[in-house]
């Protein structure tokens, strides 16, 4: 009974975002919905775990809120070098360098605030919508996967390293041969496919004329329009009360999750634990809309060889890509440039599909 009612969750979770207009606007308070159902079915709901629920999105909201603050101070610097840079680098190098230094740098300066930096260089870049979806997602990929480098990315490479007893560079020796070839992979990727040819040379020759500022396509959608520029993209900025709700729907989010990831854990230990390497790397895929790090905590052992830890952690990782809720990144970068959960998995889902493969034969060839 009760892994049927969790059964029935997740087909929700997987469903409802994709078929019901009202669920993808409002994701967090749908997840936190769907994390009490999970948490009540399997009778994890308890005292302990809300203290934990409360507990864990602090960090994280607060560095979303800081940093939202900060680059509404300092976002027209950020935006005068960025247009000046591409005055004498292609789009298309930029772009390559986004992806490759943002995703690298995750790992530093925490994905959160790598997927915020992600969103203001894509306003100034001034791409029309399907160049600005593509970017994103493909930036998010790299973002997700560079940030598990150290434990200061995200919580996921925190809790690896505890259960495994590592050191700081532990995850970047276990790790870092597969990721950062993988994250220049994504960037070649990113500044071929991301920018069609056609809108490079246009796109590059507007800027040029207009002083190293985007003058927009006119798509009605795109970073570039008018409409964009009434939501945020204008010269003053976002108002303060986006950037505490922004923060806000980061905590309820993670909240969320922590509930769905607890509720999950009878069906995990059950169905998954114990699983060989190869099986887990693939069943892994459901962190496209659970909490990868509470996956991490119910799957890793120090009992685990180096073989199977790379299996299980890569196969949350590239999976989290592939959905908005599989990843913080993408949840702020789609919530900001208002991309829907079908635009997203239109990509996400080939791309990690096909990154999933790729790894899957170099990790077990």
């Amino acid at each position: 009974m009760i892994f049927a009612g969790l059964g029935l969750v997740l087909a929700l979770v997987l469903a409802l975002p994709f078929l019901v207009r009202a669920v993808e606007h409002n994701l967090e308070v749908f997840l936190f919905v769907m994390g009490l159902a999970a948490a009540s079915i399997s009778g994890a709901l308890s005292r302990d775990l809300w203290i934990k629920a409360l507990k864990e999105p602090v960090a994280i909201a607060g560095a979303v809120l800081v940093a939202g603050f900060l680059f509404r101070l300092f976002r027209k610097r950020m935006e005068a070098g960025a247009s000046g840079l591409l005055k004498k680098v292609p789009i298309r190098m930029m772009v390559f360098f986004i992806i490759l230094v943002l995703g690298l740098a995750s790992s530093i300066i925490t994905a959160i605030i790598a997927s915020l930096v992600l969103v203001e260089l894509i306003g100034v870049l001034r791409l029309d919508r399907r160049a600005t979806i593509r970017l994103s997602i493909v930036a998010c990929f790299a973002i997700g996967l560079g940030a598990t480098l150290t434990p200061v990315g995200e919580p996921l490479a925190t809790i690896a390293i505890s259960k495994m007893g590592g050191d700081f560079w532990y995850l970047v020796r276990l790790l870092g041969p597969y990721i950062i070839p993988g994250v220049v992979a994504l960037a070649v990727f990113g500044a071929i496919y991301a920018v069609p040819a056609g809108e490079a040379a246009g796109r590059n020759g507007r800027l040029l004329r207009a002083g190293g500022r985007g003058t927009g396509t006119g798509d009605s959608e795109g970073p570039g329009s008018e409409e964009s520029e009434e939501e945020g993209w204008s010269e003053g900025g976002e108002p303060h009360t986006e950037v505490f709700l922004r923060a806000g729907k980061v905590y309820l989010f993670v909240m969320a999750l922590v509930l769905l990831g607890e509720g999950f854990k009878p069906a995990i230990d059950r169905f998954v634990v114990g699983l060989s390497s190869r099986l887990l790397y693939w069943l892994n895929m459901v962190s496209a809309i659970l909490d990868n790090a509470t996956l991490t905590a119910a799957e890793i052992s120090a009992k685990m060889s180096p073989l199977q830890v790379k299996a299980v952690l890569l196969g949350l990782l590239i999976s989290g890509g592939m959905l908005i809720p599989g990843n913080i990144p993408n949840i702020i970068t789609a919530g900001k440039l208002k991309i829907s959960s079908k635009e997203w998995a239109a990509l996400g889902v080939p791309l990690g599909l096909a990154l999933m493969f790729v790894f899957f034969a170099i990790v077990f060839a």
